[in-house]
């Protein structure tokens, strides 16, 4: 077990940059807070992460004028909002981990989840804990992709069929060490990378996190239809 500067265990902790505005979904307010089954999305993400005990606190990046996130009642004392979510992703995550900085250690874990994933369950988070273990990389969920995949060109016509053998459709959460993943998102801004979610950001170091199964039901709302799907799952018993 890899333990801190300071000889303790390390913990847990879990981010959500929750700053975006949904502009796919066709609605006025942004998708992270559009109602499924009776709570605002965002807030499903949330309780899946505050209901693991091995997570000290979840904490919640918004954009500094988000008018929603104070009607979401969140009265655990495991989370907090930080209203300094920026444009991009990136952005929302690294000042998310610099406002931290005080709380999470570079051996820490830091457990990075969209808000747009609102069928996450506690038993997947536990899962990924349990794979990454003390991996000196980290990992992050995914699924294997079953369809056949192709690639076009700019009219829109295949230009190759790829084959799906070892291809996986990555998920959140996303789990690294603090220190690491700070490391990552500054490097990969320095050296203008594009990166799309922390696990490319990682990968850019040259490093290869682990992927670890997840589920269908964690799929990420990108399209209206996508919520009436999710909204199934939530309604199953997890």
């Amino acid at each position: 077990m890899t333990l801190g500067a300071d000889g303790r265990m390390p913990r847990y902790y879990a981010l959500i940059p929750a700053a975006g505005v949904g502009s796919r979904m066709q609605s006025a307010t942004p998708k992270q807070y559009l109602p499924l089954r009776g709570k605002p999305m965002l807030a499903h993400a949330v309780a899946a992460l505050a209901a693991v005990d091995a997570i000290e606190h979840v904490f919640v990046v918004v954009s500094a004028e988000d008018g929603y996130v104070d009607g979401l009642a969140l009265q655990d004392s495991r989370v907090s909002v930080l209203r300094v979510g920026g444009a991009t992703r990136h952005e929302s995550v690294q000042n998310g981990l610099r406002a931290i900085r005080g709380q999470c250690a570079d051996a820490d874990w830091i457990l990075v989840h969209d808000a747009a994933r609102p069928g996450l369950t506690p038993a997947l988070v536990a899962s990924l804990m349990e794979a990454v273990g003390d991996d000196e990389v980290g990992g992050l969920l995914a699924l294997p992709v079953a369809d056949t995949m192709k690639q076009s060109d700019a009219s829109h016509r295949v230009c190759a069929t790829i084959p799906r053998a070892g291809l996986w459709a990555a998920q959140t959460p996303q789990m690294f060490r603090c220190g690491m993943l700070a490391d990552a998102l500054r490097s990969a801004q320095e050296s203008a990378t594009v990166v799309t979610d922390e696990a490319s950001a990682v990968e850019a170091l040259g490093l290869q996190p682990l992927l670890v199964e997840g589920s269908l039901r964690n799929m990420k709302v990108t399209l209206p239809e996508d919520a009436a799907l999710v909204e199934l799952f939530l309604g199953m018993q997890q």
